[in-house]
């Protein structure tokens, strides 16, 4: 059973790389979307960069003149919490926990009991996040990839709480968006990031015993039939991401070494080296 008819507004917080792309996917799907976030610059940007990737896809004949303009006009940006009603409200934003909790359930408060709230997080397990809620069934995990306008696969995650009724309408619109879903219980990383933590970790230990450098890693890697090499990817979802990722996970599995942090990794972090986004991170950008 699923409640898709009744997902007609979306709200989106965090204008950030993965914000930005969950909206425009959302409102090129016909729905309307509020996109939210403190920074009334970061909202310029996003809208900047919605457009751009609109842009691209009308290059590429996958886009029409018309879908472009609707979906512009389907798209809010806003700067006040207030505003922030809706029928489905989708975040990312940092990965930490408080924060989440604190957002939660203020958006919590001022929604409908019918309101599903989902988490875009990456790391952190639904159960934790939702458990100073009221309502916790109405919590979920929906997991979009960078870019989130292009990848195709969701995770949606279920919390200890999570209604099934609630988890299958959050599939079902996935799959109304283009994308791929894919149901998942409640575990630290989920299903790719478990199993894909390795891909990062193990290229920077091999950095780390001075093996190969970043360039000679990634091109190895690439060579064997991967789009990007480690290095090449962490750049591109951002280092201080990935880095966060690996650290929540790291402390979720007990401090198993197997997913213990990079110290090269840190140092990135520490220095602002944050990838593409910063123009700067393994690789050097202009």
């Amino acid at each position: 059973m699923s409640k898709l008819s009744s997902i007609k507004k979306v709200a989106v917080v965090g204008a950030g790389t993965m914000g930005q792309g969950i909206a425009q996917v959302c409102a090129m799907a016909g729905l309307d979307v509020i996109l939210y976030d403190l920074n009334s610059d970061m909202l310029a940007k996003a809208l900047v960069s919605v457009e751009r990737n609109l842009d691209k896809g009308i290059e590429r004949g996958k886009v029409s003149e018309q879908l472009k303009n609707d979906t512009l006009a389907r798209l809010t940006t806003v700067s006040s919490e207030d505003l922030l009603v809706a029928d489905l409200i989708i975040e990312a934003i940092v990965e930490k926990l408080e924060i989440k909790q604190s957002l939660f359930q203020k958006l919590e408060a001022i929604n409908s009991e019918h309101t599903i709230l989902a988490s875009n997080t990456s790391s952190i397990p639904i159960t934790r996040i939702a458990a100073g809620l009221k309502r916790p069934q109405n919590f979920v995990g929906m997991h979009f990839f960078n870019p989130a306008h292009i990848m195709k696969l969701v995770e949606v995650i279920s919390g200890a709480a999570t209604d099934k009724v609630v988890a299958q309408t959050v599939y079902d619109l996935a799959k109304k968006l283009g994308k791929v879903p894919v149901h998942a219980q409640d575990a630290p990383g989920f299903i790719v990031n478990r199993v894909a933590r390795h891909f990062y970790v193990e290229g920077l230990k091999v950095l780390e015993e001075g093996v190969s450098d970043v360039n000679g890693i990634d091109r190895l890697v690439e060579s064997s039939g991967f789009k990007m090499g480690p290095f090449r990817l962490m750049d591109l979802i951002g280092v201080d991401t990935n880095y966060s990722v690996t650290e929540s996970m790291f402390n979720a599995f007990h401090q198993d070494s197997k997913f213990r942090p990079s110290r090269i990794q840190q140092q990135k972090v520490d220095a602002g080296h944050h990838g593409r986004k910063s123009a700067r991170g393994f690789y050097e950008y202009d």
